[in-house]
């Protein structure tokens, strides 16, 4: 596997990482405890060496699979994990954002025992919380950072002015932020402006689009009870309808390269920058491995300009999220 460094920070992953959600977290159907460590297993004996969990995932639930999964490879590999939601540690029920510095903490510590580590590699912010000032968020990860809990911090969601302010606090490793061919907001948003210009590593999630890039759905897929894509405007049967034409698209430069729908949406995010790498997750072995050999997917500039070029004239259907969700992206 390939390696990359998120921009300046100077820490290296996997050309592709492992989102790590999925395996028992938002999707309706949770691997067994077993599989889902086995599968963790399975990507790091693949290469991968970047794997990203956070404590709402569960909540805290998916920590725990991945700190079981890593603990005998823990200093080959880079794990991310996140904080910044109000979570309940009785009944784990989450009410909004919280990202106090003495939550941070909190979240730290827990997350540490949880992933059986004594340090993150990469903590996340979440989702910005407009009630603490980003620079108390950065100074709150930067004494995390002397203590050496926390080896770099990282921002997710946020809008491009955040990013530049807790930047000047303490600098930031790696944004997170959704981007795929169906969702291309941070290339006029600011967001990848801000990468470039500060040394800022770039981590796309859903990166196949919750699943929709595969080519695996259309209208007439039933979503389990419990799938969080059942409330997203995308997956409505009329817009899955209507954005059927970007697997198309996929498909034929697919055909061309001997490559998968899959491995053509992720070869063009690794094509976008040096310093992008996009965390697809699944539940089976041979998606995994469907996914990791996207890597060895090379896009010449004319396969480049051509998908540009057929994606423009594609009008994606929905919204990525309801607007209770979007409402926390970009502040």
């Amino acid at each position: 596997m390939k390696k990359r460094i998120l921009g300046k920070s100077g820490l290296e992953v996997s050309a592709i990482g492992f989102g790590c959600m999925g395996l028992n977290f938002g999707y309706g159907y949770a691997l067994g405890k077993e599989d889902a460590v086995n599968l963790i297993r399975a990507a790091h004996d693949r290469g991968v060496t970047f794997f990203d969990t956070a404590e709402i995932y569960g909540p805290f639930t998916n920590e725990e699979l991945v700190g079981e999964a890593l603990a005998p490879v823990r200093d080959k590999v880079v794990i991310a994990t996140k904080f910044g939601f109000a979570i309940d540690p009785a009944t784990g029920k989450q009410s909004g954002l919280n990202s106090r510095p003495e939550r941070i903490r909190q979240v730290a510590e827990g997350s540490l025992k949880r992933l059986k580590t004594d340090r993150i590699d990469l903590f996340y912010q979440h989702r910005v919380d407009p009630d603490v000032p980003i620079e108390d968020v950065a100074g709150a990860v930067k004494d995390l950072i002397k203590e050496g809990k926390v080896k770099h911090f990282g921002l997710s969601e946020p809008g491009a002015q955040t990013v530049r302010r807790a930047h000047a606090v303490q600098p930031v490793a790696a944004l997170q932020n959704e981007y795929s061919l169906w969702t291309r907001g941070p290339e006029t948003n600011g967001i990848l402006q801000a990468c470039e210009e500060l040394g800022i590593g770039f981590v796309p999630y859903s990166p196949l689009g919750k699943g929709f890039l595969t080519g695996a759905m259309n209208e007439n897929t039933k979503l389990p009870e419990g799938d969080f894509r059942s409330i997203l405007p995308r997956f409505t049967p009329e817009a899955m309808k209507a954005n059927q034409a970007l697997v198309d698209l996929l498909k034929q430069i697919g055909e061309r390269k001997k490559a998968t729908p899959a491995q053509i949406a992720l070869a063009w995010l690794l094509a976008q920058k040096p310093w992008i790498v996009p965390i697809p997750g699944t539940t089976k072995l041979h998606r995994l491995e469907e996914n990791l050999k996207a890597a060895e997917v090379e896009l010449g500039a004319d396969d480049l300009a051509q998908i540009q070029k057929a994606a423009a004239a594609i009008q994606v259907e929905g919204e990525r999220y309801p607007p209770h969700l979007l409402a926390v992206t970009g502040r």
